[in-house]
């Protein structure tokens, strides 16, 4: 899976996002399909070069508007509509369009059609939009994710900071925001539209394959926004695990606690025989957590085992990608786990349960069943047999 990172180190506009990921390797002709694609080349130029500010240098892209014109919101959805673009991509612009809209309306207290957009109405938003979202999809990009967004506070001139747009346009999306000492607006609406559209706000494990630095209008130092490209790779992640020994409780008792103690929030639960002392036979009790179930899932092996006390350790854990498939075979319908590490497919395992039910509506034996769905899913993956 080809991922995207934003360090918005300095914050995000939408110039910031179009010179970032023409850096990174995105090509520099999708943004005049763009303007192309707008019908829009009587009122924008744009110019692509090379800058620095501080020590920090990448592209800086400059959409200028020619006799502006300001759109409504309806106009700008007609703009888009019309557009010969990626579904994709068109869909995207929407998306950032209603949200800019929603934010704007709930400020203003007006409906959309009665708006003035003023700075958000010209063609340069449609630009910055499509253009970020083309880009996107010229690097294959299929998820987007953002670190913490700089949130100075105050007012600039007469308005509040952060911007009252930007948040709105950013309410619900899980964007998170981290106190910084600027007085200047460092998230602009079109950028908070970008990424309010379907990034998530965290940081995820990648093999990078290029960053792009994308350069800001002022001229401060380190005024740039970062994005990286790569591959998302399986995820490492901190659990607990906590142990006991048992010798003296039935063995349907342990079975129904494992079982409870999955009900119960744990990731999972083993059961290994062991010797115990004087050469009883007993069972070792392993139960995996996250940290923040530790203490629930502690107290209900006190309560309800025959356990004085339980071992805690932590360890790290690799988590493989995995997703559910729907598979259509000549038995029946069935759901098969899948399998990926970075984004590729590479093994797949038939529920158990819809075999079952399978077999029981069929009288097909089970293992017939499990390997028909286990083949015809593996035909559907494009996996070898």
């Amino acid at each position: 899976m080809t991922i995207a990172y934003f360090d918005c180190f300095a914050g995000i506009s939408g110039d910031m996002t179009l010179g970032a990921l023409i850096d990174a390797g995105a090509e520099r002709a999708l943004l005049d399909a763009t303007v192309e694609a707008l019908r829009l080349g009587d009122e924008v130029s744009i110019e692509v070069g090379a800058e620095t500010r501080g020590h920090v240098g990448g592209t800086r892209v400059k959409v200028e508007t020619v006799d502006r014109v300001e759109r409504t919101i309806p106009a700008l959805r007609a703009v888009v509509d019309a557009a010969d673009a990626p579904g994709r991509v068109k869909a995207s612009v929407l998306d950032a369009i209603n949200r800019l809209a929603r934010a704007e309306s709930r400020l203003h207290g007006l409906p959309e059609d009665q708006l003035h957009l003023h700075e958000l109405g010209g063609a340069d938003t449609l630009v910055d939009l499509m253009g970020a979202f083309w880009l996107l999809h010229g690097l294959e990009v299929d998820q987007v994710y953002s670190s913490p967004l700089p949130a100075p506070r105050g007012r600039n001139e007469h308005m509040p900071l952060p911007g009252p747009a930007s948040v709105r346009v950013l309410e619900g999306s899980g964007a998170i925001f981290e106190a910084t000492d600027s007085s200047l607006e460092l998230v602009t609406p079109t950028g908070a539209a970008i990424l309010a559209v379907g990034a998530k706000f965290e940081r995820p494990s990648m093999s990078l394959r290029s960053i792009g630095y994308g350069i800001g209008a002022r001229e401060t130092p380190g005024n740039a926004l970062a994005v990286w490209i790569g591959e998302r790779v399986a995820t490492a992640s901190g659990v607990t695990l906590i142990e006991t020994n048992l010798d003296d409780m039935a063995p349907n008792l342990v079975a129904a606690l494992c079982e409870d103690l999955m009900d119960a929030g744990a990731l999972d639960v083993s059961v290994t025989p062991a010797l115990m002392k004087k050469g009883r036979a007993g069972h070792l009790v392993t139960v995996m957590a996250l940290p923040e179930m530790v203490a629930a899932l502690t107290d209900h092996l006190l309560r309800h085992s025959t356990t004085l006390g339980v071992r805690m350790t932590s360890a790290q854990r690799v988590i493989a990608e995995r997703r559910i498939i729907e598979v259509q075979t000549s038995l029946g319908v069935a759901h098969a786990k899948v399998k990926e590490l970075g984004g590729k497919a590479i093994d797949v395992t038939p529920e158990y349960e819809d075999c079952r039910r399978i077999s029981r509506q069929t009288g097909v034996d089970l293992r017939r069943v499990m390997r028909t769905v286990d083949e015809t899913a593996r035909k559907q993956l494009g996996l070898d047999n």
